[in-house]
Formats: structure tokens, C-alpha cells, sequence
């Protein structure tokens, strides 16, 4: 049975179109909704601006994570489970919806949807536009109106119940996750599954850079966040290695030793990846710097600079060889 009633909310009417189950759903910041939606234009033909299931995937919301439209939230919050419901919202509420939508369509296009968005607030960002790039939504950037929304509920989840991405995380859960991330790659490099390692140390990386882009550079903050960062990195660096993307290594090292040029381990790496793509000069010049700062490591560096010589003679000879066949050929 169709049910008209308004919300406890000031320009806004809902009509349940179908019955959910159960309670309303206990919410707290970092509970996620899953549900597909529809907007239409409040005209004589109802017209439909945007449609998930069109898109071809549900939308999801963190609670808590100042989502653009703030009704959303609101409106999620007065459903039950596979409740389907249509929400009348007056101006006051549809205002950041060309924003919201064009974000929304460049995702499902596969483009960034940040593409152009200058750093500022979400009403700044308004008027630093001068089109969204979407005709029907410049006209409802420059007429605010009221939209209808129609919403599937179908599921509401836990923090804990689900994977949260780096972006929705507090700053506790942040750190919180990178111990667990940091172990969860050991594992996984002991079973030697390297690119399963490599994310989850590249995930911990990741959560660690957002904190530290919120504090000042080289000041106490900063520092205790880079000390964690440094062997996440090194760990990843390894796992390259082992998976042959050496280039990858000697970016991330030489990052690293843009900062900290007294670290002996990302020498040491470096000096390895360089071997491994024939760089012989800078391989021997990591190598020796490794001894220089760890003496601890000098077998281990002896022993490298021995394969090293090994291959390069015998990279000589191949090339030697190559090249007398060459020759041969042409003179033939």
C-alpha cells in the first residue's frame, strides 16, 4: 500500500512505493549504504536525469563522510531493507546535485571525477565552474529546482562488517590498519605470493602519506609517520624485485633516498635493480655505498658485486658474439 507521509525534515515528502523489512537499521559514522537510485525532474513528464542501474552499479555511502548531498543521508536513514521509497525534495536540498551527479557520471565513464576540481569546499567548487560538461546538468546548476529521488535500500553495514577504502577512514582507524596491513604482507611474502604482499604494503603506504599530508613537513608529526613509512616501502621494493619490475624499484628507492641518502637498505635495493637492467657503474656505486654506511652487510654486498662481475662478462660475450654474426652476415 502507497503510503504518503512527510519526513521530519523541512522540504521534503516521502511515499513508500514498497515495504522494507525489519527495524531501521542502528546507524554509527562509518556505516555504509548500498542502494540504487533514481532522479527525476519534478515535471509533467517526470524526467529522469540519472538512474544507477543504468550505470550499472549500485551507489554506495559512508555515514559520517560529508557526503555532497547531505539529505541522502538523511533520507537512507528513514528506510528498512529492501525498502523502495520516492523522496519530493525542495530546492534547499537539491542544490549540490549537478556537482554530485557529474562526479558520479565520470566514474561511470571511467574518468577521474575530480578531473579540473580545485581544492576547496563543495559550494566553492559551484561557482568555480563554468559547465559541468553535461547539459542537463549546467541547466539545473543555473535553476536550482526540486528533484525527486527513488531509492532501493538494499543493504546497511557495520564498519566492521566490511572492507573500508583508505579515503573513509579516521585517523585512528588509519593507524590502526597499518599494523595489521604490515603483517597481513609478511605473510604473504612467506608464502611467497609477492604481488598480494606488495598491496597490502602499498595500502599501508598510502594510509600512512594521507596522515602525514596533514601535518608539517620534517616537524615531530611528519617524522614519526616517515619512520613507519620507511620499511612498508623497502618491504614493497622487495616484492618488486621478486616480481621483476625493477623499474618500479629504482623510482621508489630513489624517492626514498631523496630523503633519508644514509639508508643502506634502499641502497642495497637500488643497486640490485640497477644490476638486474645492466646499469653496472650505479650498481657498483650502491654496492660500495651499502658498505660504506653498514659494514654488517659487506658479505653480503662482496657477494653481489662477485654476480654481478659474472654476468656482465658474460653479457660481454654474448654481445661479442652477436656482433661477429652481424658482421659475418653482412660481409657475406
Amino acid at each position: 500500500m502507497e503510503e504518503t507521509y512527510l519526513l521530519n525534515v523541512e522540504g521534503v515528502k516521502k511515499k513508500i512505493l514498497h515495504g522494507g523489512r525489519g527495524e531501521l537499521p542502528k546507524l554509527q559514522d562509518g556505516s555504509k549504504f548500498t542502494f540504487h537510485f533514481q532522479t527525476l525532474k519534478d515535471d509533467f513528464e517526470r524526467t529522469v536525469i540519472d538512474d544507477s542501474r543504468e550505470a550499472g552499479m549500485p551507489m554506495e555511502i559512508i555515514v559520517g563522510k560529508m557526503f555532497k548531498l547531505e539529505i541522502w543521508e538523511t533520507l537512507l536513514s528513514s528506510m528498512r531493507i529492501g525498502e523502495v521509497a520516492e523522496f519530493w525534495c525542495d530546492p534547499i536540498h537539491t542544490g549540490m546535485y549537478a556537482l554530485v551527479s557529474r562526479g558520479m557520471r565520470r566514474i561511470a565513464e571511467g574518468r577521474d571525477p575530480l578531473e579540473g576540481q580545485k581544492h576547496r569546499c563543495g559550494m566553492g567548487n559551484m561557482f568555480d565552474y563554468h559547465s559541468t560538461g553535461y547539459d542537463d546538468l549546467d541547466e539545473l546548476q543555473r535553476t536550482p529546482q526540486p528533484l525527486i529521488f527513488i531509492m532501493e535500500l538494499f543493504r546497511v553495514e557495520d564498519p566492521s562488517a566490511y572492507k573500508r577504502d583508505t579515503w573513509a577512514m579516521s585517523k585512528e582507524e588509519k593507524l590502526a590498519a597499518v599494523p595489521v596491513l604490515h603483517s597481513e604482507g609478511n605473510r604473504l611474502v612467506l608464502r611467497r605470493e609477492f604481488a598480494q604482499a606488495a598491496a597490502k604494503y602499498q595500502e599501508a603506504v598510502i594510509c600512512l602519506r594521507n596522515l602525514q599530508a596533514k601535518e608539517k613537513p620534517w616537524e615531530d608529526g611528519w617524522l614519526k609517520l616517515e619512520s613507519l613509512v620507511t620499511p612498508l616501502v623497502l618491504n614493497y621494493c622487495q616484492c618488486q624485485l621478486e616480481l621483476g619490475e625493477y623499474y618500479e624499484v629504482l623510482e621508489h628507492t630513489t624517492e626514498l633516498l631523496q630523503k633519508h641518502n644514509d639508508n643502506a637498505k634502499a641502497y642495497f635495493k637500488r643497486a640490485k635493480a640497477h644490476a638486474a637492467v645492466w646499469n653496472e657503474r650505479e650498481a657498483r656505486e650502491d654496492f660500495q655505498r651499502v658498505a660504506h654506511l653498514d659494514p654488517s652487510m659487506a658479505a653480503a654486498v662482496k657477494k653481489e658485486l662477485k654476480q654481478l662481475g659474472e654476468r656482465m662478462r658474460k653479457k660481454h660475450v654474448e654481445d661479442r658474439k652477436r656482433y661477429q654474426g652481424l658482421f659475418q652476415s653482412s660481409q657475406g
